[in-house]
């Protein structure tokens, strides 16, 4: 078997998601075809990339000497092929994104990470929808929050980079409610609430949330359904709880809190079009993001207070070495 490019994006997929299941997700392939895909590559070689366990895949340290290569090269055939493509359209960049508090940092940015180009932005609550328009042609870069156990499949001839392998979900609780004053909430202790429903099944926000109150040990009772962003108003109202992002603003009758053992993550997804923007053009957003989303995320009292606590008490954390140079 001659080693391919598909071979590369296969072992770089499997190490990001740590899972086959979610790896194969995010390749449109079925599991069984990745691991058998994987099982010649590896007889090939003569050694093993990823040790199996029950709860994931880890790279092996040959096979983190070979994911590192595989990056490399990967990096250099997306440059090219976007390269050779060009960005061949007219018209504004139209660029969407899920609806998160960076935003408007983001947005500034874009002039500089896209001088000379027009940029129009499109708030869209569903992953779903923004994954279908950049396929369809009718979105040419966007930013994507998955839930962290569900997969939005992207289209085959999209160029994709992960932001954030994970954040965590925090809630949001009206400033008067009972568990206003902890650290951080279980979910359990959210049994009776009203909540606010994600933005829909489709995602597979509002499936995670539901498995993660099963394993929790009840239903969430959806009474109030805001797609477009409406809800803190009731939760300051003191009428209903919601899932936020971790980086969500306290407002006026409004706290966001931790929730324990984070039952629930999301990760960032940078896609676009490689015919639209070239590799270059894609990295400048790429890192006008990640610098808009790091400088929220450490101002953020709620987010500094967890980052500060699992650094203390975890080590070999991706997410906390990344902030630790963002909050130093």
């Amino acid at each position: 078997m001659a080693l391919e490019i598909r071979h590369l994006r296969a072992i770089c997929a499997i190490a990001e998601a740590g899972s086959l299941s979610q790896a194969a997700a995010a390749l449109g392939m079925s599991q069984p075809s990745l691991t058998s895909l994987l099982q010649r590559l590896e007889r090939q070689i003569g050694a093993p990339l990823f040790v199996r366990s029950h709860t994931g895949v880890t790279p092996t340290p040959f096979g983190e000497q070979t994911l590192r290569r595989a990056l490399t090269l990967l990096v250099e055939f997306d440059r090219f092929e976007s390269d050779l493509l060009g960005a061949l359209g007219d018209g504004p960049v139209r660029l969407g994104s899920s609806q998160m508090d960076c935003l408007p940092t983001f947005v500034e940015q874009l002039d500089g990470a896209l001088p000379g180009l027009d940029v129009t932005v499109h708030l869209e609550p569903s992953s779903a929808v923004l994954a279908q328009a950049l396929a369809r042609a009718t979105l040419d870069i966007a930013v994507i929050a998955m839930s962290d156990d569900q997969e939005v499949p992207l289209a085959k001839h999209l160029g994709h980079r992960v932001l954030f392998s994970w954040v965590p979900v925090f809630i949001g609780l009206p400033a008067r409610h009972r568990l206003a004053g902890a650290f951080e909430v279980d979910l359990a202790d959210l049994a009776d609430e009203a909540w606010i429903g994600p933005p829909g099944p489709e995602d597979g926000s509002l499936t995670s949330l539901r498995a993660a109150t099963h394993r929790a040990g009840f239903t969430p009772r959806i009474r109030f359904e805001c797609p477009n962003g409406g809800g803190r108003n009731l939760i300051a109202a003191g009428q209903a709880v919601q899932l936020v992002e971790p980086t969500a603003p306290e407002l006026p009758g409004m706290v966001v809190r931790p929730l324990k053992g984070d039952p629930m993550r999301m990760r960032l997804v940078l896609a676009w079009r490689k015919e639209r923007l070239t590799w270059d053009q894609a990295e400048n957003v790429y890192r006008a993001m990640m610098t808009s989303y790091t400088r929220h995320a450490m101002a953020s009292t709620p987010f500094r207070t967890w980052w500060e606590r699992r650094r203390s008490s975890r080590s070999g954390d991706g997410l906390v070495d990344f902030f630790r140079v963002a909050g130093s």
